[in-house]
Order: structure tokens, then C-alpha cells, then sequence
């Protein structure tokens, strides 16, 4: 028996929740990953999994074993690495979890030039809500930082800071009077993702000219949300495109239809607010060649500051 193949099979069937979707993630036929891991079970000398018809589920010495063999097998696709990078050549697959905003407005026009530099290693991206916590079964999380710290056992580099903007199309604000005040937002249908990270209180802040830190503005106000509602950040940018109100987002999320003129800020002499966005590692001893890499392109790219690059560029 290969034993490292049966381990890897064994946290696969973990990771895809049974046997048989474990098996067409592997192309393997169910009877040789079901096969696998009795024999490696067997090499054990102890039950790994409680099977029942319908789930599987560790059993105590299995969640033990579990965690073990994910360092074995990272330290062994570290190993390989090693000797790849002495060859000149990455290679694996890296898994990514991130919201999908930052995926498909800034990921994603980078990944020819990363799959330039690094042809041979292979991204496996996990969408996920926004979070302050680093996905279990990824490489690299993007995670999030806002009114809540992050804390907890994990490693983060930060990326980037990404202020709240609120924005519309030019026939929007054509049709409605542009607010001038926050207060003007009452007039407005104000599109703002349903999330648990959106403060249900707007708090704006205006430092006026020549005045002290102490002298600062401000205002608060609950927003009037629009006829549109959703969780979905994408949903409302095509809803805000469409001319249906007043867009809230990350600036990551509208720099380039800013640029374009697709959208206009309103109030951009108000600041309504700022995001960290930080890499998620998993606290662990070895980190693969791959991932560092892919870590230092995009802190190549967004600068690794407290610093907003997306508004810099408008």
C-alpha cells in the first residue's frame, strides 16, 4: 500500500465530506478510496471513521490522527518544494478563500501575470462571506478587519486598507439631487450589502480646514435602505449600475468603475469608515514556497500598508 497516498485520501474524504465525493476529487473509483483507507486503518490498527449510510464522522483517535498527518503531509509538500525551488520551478495547488468582491474585481485581472511568473502552480479558490477568521482548509484567507479586532491563533500580513465609499451613476444622480450633507442620504435609496460586518449606525467624520483633531465633524444616521436588499455585494454594484440608488462598498470593489465614469462618489468629504485587509496563514511551522509567494505578489501589488491603494489611483 502506498501509505502517504492512503493519508492523503484519508484527509480528502475528511475535507469533501464522504467517500464518494472524495473519490471524484481524487478521479479515483469509490472502491479504491473506500479500500485505502481501511488499509490504512488497518495499518493503524484502530478505527479511523464511524461509517453510517448517509454520513461519516472521526472518531476520537481519527481527529487525533487528522491532525497529525495534515502537518505530515505539509511538510512533506514542503520538502517537494524545496526541490523545485532549487530547480527554479513552484509547483501544487495553493488554496485561496476570499469574499468574492476582491476576487472578481482585483484578483482575478492579476492571475495571468501570476500564472506568468509561476506556471506550475495551480489556484483552488473557496468564496466565502466576509470574515475575521482564517478558513481551516486554506492556504491563504482574505480576511477583513473592521469595527471588530481580529484575534486568535494565526499568522496575518496586512494587505491593504480599504475606506467605504458611497457612489451612483452619473443618470442617477442627474434624476435625484446629490447629497451635500449626510443628512441628504434620507432623500436616497441607499444600497449597503446585509451583512454581520455592516454597522446598522453610519457614523461620518469631516475634518474641517485649519481645525484641530478634537474640532472634527461629525454625524450619525441610521441610512434608508433602498427597494433592493441583498447579502450579496455584487448584486447591489449591478443594482447601482442599473441606476437604483446610492451604492455603499469597499473602494476595492468600485475603483475601476469610478475610473471609468460608470459611477461617481457623493459625499467623498465625509469619511464613513475603513476596512484592514489582512492575509490569513494557519499558525503552522512550515509554510510551502508557494504560498509566500503568492503572498509577496500581492503585497507586491496592494503595497502592505495602512494605506488605501484603490482610492490613490482615482
Amino acid at each position: 500500500m502506498d501509505q502517504l497516498k492512503a493519508m492523503r485520501t484519508f484527509v480528502r474524504v475528511i475535507d469533501e465530506g464522504s467517500f464518494a465525493a472524495a473519490a471524484r476529487a481524487l478521479d479515483l473509483a469509490p472502491a479504491v478510496v473506500t479500500r485505502l483507507v481501511a488499509h490504512l486503518e488497518e495499518l493503524l490498527g484502530a478505527r479511523l471513521l464511524n461509517r453510517t449510510t448517509r454520513s461519516i464522522a472521526l472518531t476520537d483517535v481519527g481527529e487525533k490522527y487528522l491532525d497529525r498527518v495534515r502537518q505530515i503531509l505539509a511538510e512533506v509538500d514542503e520538502a517537494h518544494a524545496s526541490v523545485a525551488k532549487a530547480t527554479g520551478e513552484l509547483r501544487g495547488v495553493l488554496h485561496l478563500a476570499s469574499p468574492l468582491p476582491f476576487v472578481q474585481h482585483q484578483l482575478a485581472p492579476l492571475l495571468p501575470e501570476f500564472r506568468q511568473r509561476y506556471p506550475h502552480v495551480e489556484l483552488d479558490i473557496e468564496v466565502i462571506t466576509p470574515t475575521g477568521v482564517p478558513s481551516e482548509d486554506a492556504d491563504v484567507t482574505l480576511l477583513l478587519e473592521g469595527h471588530t479586532p481580529i484575534s486568535g491563533d494565526f499568522v496575518v500580513r496586512r494587505l491593504a486598507r480599504a475606506e467605504v465609499v458611497l457612489c451612483a451613476t452619473p443618470d442617477y444622480l442627474r434624476r435625484h439631487r446629490p447629497p451635500k450633507h449626510p443628512q441628504d442620504l434620507a432623500e436616497h435609496d441607499i444600497l449597503v450589502p446585509n451583512l454581520a460586518m455592516t454597522p446598522r449606525e453610519w457614523v461620518f467624520r469631516r475634518q474641517n480646514a485649519g481645525a484641530d483633531e478634537a474640532a472634527q465633524e461629525q454625524h450619525a444616521l441610521t441610512p434608508r435602505l433602498g427597494a433592493i436588499g441583498s447579502n450579496s455585494t455584487d448584486a447591489l454594484f449591478a443594482a447601482a449600475l442599473a441606476g437604483m440608488g446610492i451604492f455603499g462598498a469597499l473602494s476595492f470593489t468600485v475603483d475601476r468603475a469610478l475610473r471609468q465614469g460608470l459611477l461617481q462618489r457623493v459625499l467623498h468629504d465625509w469619511q464613513l469608515g475603513a476596512y484592514t485587509l489582512y492575509l490569513g496563514l494557519p499558525s503552522r511551522k512550515y509554510m510551502p514556497s508557494r504560498t509566500r509567494v503568492f503572498c509577496d505578489f500581492l503585497l507586491e501589488k496592494f503595497g502592505g500598508t495602512q494605506h488605501d491603494p484603490w482610492l490613490a489611483a482615482l
